[in-house]
C-alpha cells in the first residue's frame, strides 16, 4: 500500500529532512508532496537541493515553488541582491554557496526554475505554497505570485466558524472549490501550535522549521504526522531565521 505524505517548509534544514523521511517509514512507493521553502535560514541550501535531486531519481516527488525559492534563483543568476531577502535567511544561503562548484549551482538553477506553481492530485487535494486570492482558484490566478506569497487563504479558514456549513452563503467561495488545500508559509507558531494545523478544509505543515519549531511531514489520508528534533538543537551553533 502506498501513501502521499506532504512536508512543510525545510528552511535549509537537512539533518531535520533526513529525520522526518526516516521517522514516517518513507518508502518507495510511497508520493512526497514538497510545500516549498526549501531554502534560507540553517546553513545547508546547497546540501537541501543536492538531497531533494538525489531523492526525486528514487521517489515519486512533487516540487512546490516557494516564495524563498523565488528570492535565491534571481541571486543565482545574479540577476538580484535582495538586502531584506538576506536578512531574513539569505545571508545563511549567500555564505553556505561560497564554495559550490558551478556545474552544482548550475543544477540547482535548473532544479528551481521547474519547481510546480501548485499541484492538485486525483482526489482534488490542492497543495500551495502559501495560497491564492481568486475565487476561480489557482489556474485563474491574476497574479502568480500570490501562489507563494498569500497568506489570507490561511486567515480566512482560521475565521471560519466550525459550525459553519460549507453550504452556507457565508462559507468562503474559495474554500468550496477543492476537497482539501495543503499550505505552509505561514508558522504555526505564530499562533501558539507546534503541530500541523486544520481549520476548515485547509491544513498548514509549516511548523516553523525555520525558526524555533520542528519540520514536520503528514499522511495526507491518515492525518498522521511526524516531526523532527527542534531545527535550533539540530544546529546548536546558528540562529536560523530572523
Amino acid at each position: 500500500m502506498s501513501n502521499t505524505f506532504v512536508i512543510g517548509d525545510i528552511h535549509g534544514g537537512l539533518k531535520a529532512l533526513q529525520q522526518v523521511i526516516n521517522r514516517a517509514n518513507v518508502t518507495t512507493n510511497d508520493k512526497l508532496i514538497f510545500l516549498g521553502d526549501y531554502v534560507d535560514g540553517w546553513s545547508e541550501t546547497p546540501a537541501v537541493l543536492d538531497f531533494l535531486i538525489d531523492l526525486s531519481t528514487t521517489y515519486s516527488c512533487v516540487f512546490m515553488q516557494g516564495n524563498h525559492e523565488e528570492m535565491l534563483i534571481k541571486w543565482l543568476k545574479k540577476e538580484d541582491d535582495n538586502e531584506l531577502w538576506r536578512f531574513h535567511g539569505g545571508e545563511a544561503t549567500v555564505q553556505a554557496y561560497q564554495n559550490i562548484p558551478l556545474k552544482t549551482i548550475e543544477r540547482h538553477i535548473s532544479f528551481l526554475e521547474k519547481l510546480n506553481e501548485y499541484y492538485i492530485d486525483n482526489k482534488n487535494r490542492l497543495f500551495v505554497h502559501a495560497g491564492f486570492t481568486h475565487l476561480k482558484g489557482v489556474a485563474f490566478e491574476y497574479f502568480r505570485g500570490m501562489l507563494w506569497w498569500d497568506r489570507t487563504l490561511w486567515e480566512t479558514a482560521m475565521a471560519v466558524d466550525g459550525n459553519l456549513s460549507a453550504d452556507s452563503v457565508r462559507y468562503p467561495q474559495r474554500l468550496k472549490l477543492y476537497k482539501e488545500i495543503y499550505v505552509g508559509h505561514t508558522p504555526v507558531i505564530r499562533f501558539g501550535a507546534s503541530a500541523p494545523m486544520n481549520f476548515a478544509n485547509v491544513w498548514n505543515v509549516d511548523t516553523g522549521a525555520a525558526f524555533t519549531g520542528k519540520l514536520s511531514i503528514l499522511n495526507v489520508d491518515t492525518k498522521e504526522y511526524w516531526q523532527s528534533d527542534s531545527l535550533p538543537d539540530l544546529y546548536p551553533a546558528e540562529k536560523g531565521r530572523n
